[in-house]
């Protein structure tokens, strides 16, 4: 892309703004290719392809580069599911011949642990946009009528930026139901609980998607009685039944409650807490409520009166497949818009407008094939199609089911329950064709859910795939003898 004459640009720990009294007689400061807004893993990924590409790029961050998932969500959540499956662990420790007392939980360093973790993380993302020469801007950014970008800082004070190119990335924040105001203390949102330097005795998760099962999970696993509210007829809404149904098993299992079909009606706070209402006028008492009913758009104050980019009655900026918005030169992209809220589709999104931007080849996000992947305990991970959405969508399937129970690397660490589940297309001559849909629950399928989503994503049959070789013994087999399976020639499974 050509080079304009830039003036000289900002250095973000040394920024200083003229003070102005309104927008419109705020000075442009700053000329770019690309004006980020928001710093999370749309924005820095976007900042930093692009800047790798060539381009001079701007991004205006109101907190830490990093965003939710960094800072509040993927990142801290996970440190403390590890810290469960730790404590877990030990207390199985006797199965494998090591004796220890019972042991005991100082939630504080694992609080520790968690902010050291962010931190380190943080800085090397602060040292790799600064290699790069992304200029970071601390302040809330707003995009105006005419397509430069407004900037307040933690002051007040005002500056304009001007990009041939603007990339809207605020991100979102939790959702919260009027009734359960949170308060930081009894009433928790996903933001709060990260804070909590003790684990509460008994807990209610409002939501059974994702993030509530993480969190019903980890504090399950911590000591916590949790029950697991859902007003939808199953947890897990988008997964398999067969996977949902496993994680269900091994919740209950292990002392989680998990009530499906009900919906809250409010909480009458007490002084240790408060008294939940649910279901046909049912009551809980717990110390607290986590409520995870999803995440909503950021988009408040986002843009300026007269942009022309459109917001749907959700919030969520709307955009074309390849993320334009209707504004030429603008995009927007991750939890800003109604696609998968995940970092790393975040991340595809970005390195696709950039690619759009700099006019080289570049194919959109095709959304029904991105993984998924869940930390509860067990784990969960998939792509593709379910089978229940494959024969809704007129496909006639072939499915085939293995159990972790019999792979030899489950066995040996203790974890057997779950299965892989691989879901087929039936072709005219009855055998299976190109592979639809994966699903995995069982230990560590997070980390095996690889192979399956190139698999899926290549339109590959059972005979090309099983010609992998899956190394003995591993986790990863469990994949490998369900595709040979469903050649006709399956070793362990008919």
């Amino acid at each position: 892309m050509g080079k304009r004459t830039f003036v000289a640009p900002i250095v973000a720990t040394n920024l200083t703004l003229e003070v102005v009294p309104t927008p419109d007689e705020a000075v442009v400061n700053e000329e770019y290719d690309v004006v980020i807004i928001g710093g999370g893993p749309g924005g820095y990924a976007a900042a930093l392809y692009g800047a790798a590409a060539g381009l001079s790029v701007a991004m205006v961050e109101k907190d830490k580069v990093g965003g939710t998932c960094l800072h509040r969500g993927c990142i801290p959540a996970k440190e403390f599911l590890e810290t469960a499956s730790v404590y877990r662990a030990v207390k199985h420790a006797a199965e494998f011949g090591i004796i220890t007392a019972d042991p005991t939980i100082d939630f504080a360093t694992s609080l520790d642990r968690k902010g050291k973790i962010v931190e380190q993380l943080f800085r090397g993302l602060s040292g790799a946009l600064k290699g790069r020469k992304v200029t970071t801007i601390p302040g809330t950014g707003k995009m105006l009528s005419d397509r430069s970008v407004q900037v307040t800082d933690a002051d007040g004070n005002l500056s304009l930026l001007h990009g041939e190119f603007v990339i809207l990335a605020s991100g979102s924040a939790p959702r919260i139901i009027p009734a359960f105001q949170p308060d930081g203390k009894v009433i928790l949102t996903s933001d709060e609980v990260l804070d909590l330097d003790k684990i509460p005795a008994t807990a209610v998760v409002i939501g059974g998607g994702a993030i509530g099962c993480e969190f019903a999970s980890m504090m399950a696993d911590l000591g916590s009685k949790v029950t697991l509210l859902e007003a939808m007829p199953a947890i897990l809404p988008g997964c398999d039944k067969d996977v949902a149904n496993v994680v269900v098993k091994s919740f209950e299992k292990r002392g989680i409650t998990v009530r499906t079909g009900v919906a809250v009606q409010g909480h009458e706070p007490r002084a240790d807490g408060t008294t939940v209402i649910f279901g046909e006028n049912e009551r809980i008492d717990v110390d607290a409520v986590i409520v995870s009913v999803g995440r909503r758009p950021f988009s408040d104050d986002l843009l300026g009166e007269g942009t022309g980019v459109e917001v749907d009655d959700r919030g969520f900026v709307r955009v074309d497949e390849w993320m334009r918005t209707g504004v030429d030169g603008v995009f927007a992209v991750g939890d800003l818009v109604a696609t998968p809220q995940l970092a790393h589709v975040a991340f595809a999104e970005a390195v696709l407008v950039i690619k759009e931007i700099m006019q080289e080849p570049a194919v959109p996000v095709d959304y029904s094939k991105v993984p998924w992947c869940i930390y509860c305990h067990p784990e969960v991970a998939f792509c593709g199609m379910t089978e229940e959405g494959a024969k809704a969508a007129g496909y006639e399937v072939i499915v085939k089911k293995d159990p972790f129970g019999g792979n030899g690397r489950a066995r040996i660490v203790g974890e057997t329950d779950g299965m892989v589940k691989v879901i087929a297309e039936k072709t005219s001559d009855g055998r299976a064709g190109r592979l639809l849909g994966v699903h995995m629950v069982g230990p560590w399928v997070t980390e095996q859910l690889g192979q399956a989503y190139l698999s899926i994503n290549w339109e590959a049959t059972p005979d090309e795939i099983a010609q992998f070789i899956q190394p003995h013994p591993s986790f990863s087999e469990t994949f490998g003898e369900t595709v040979i399976a469903l050649t006709g020639r399956g070793l362990h499974v008919g």
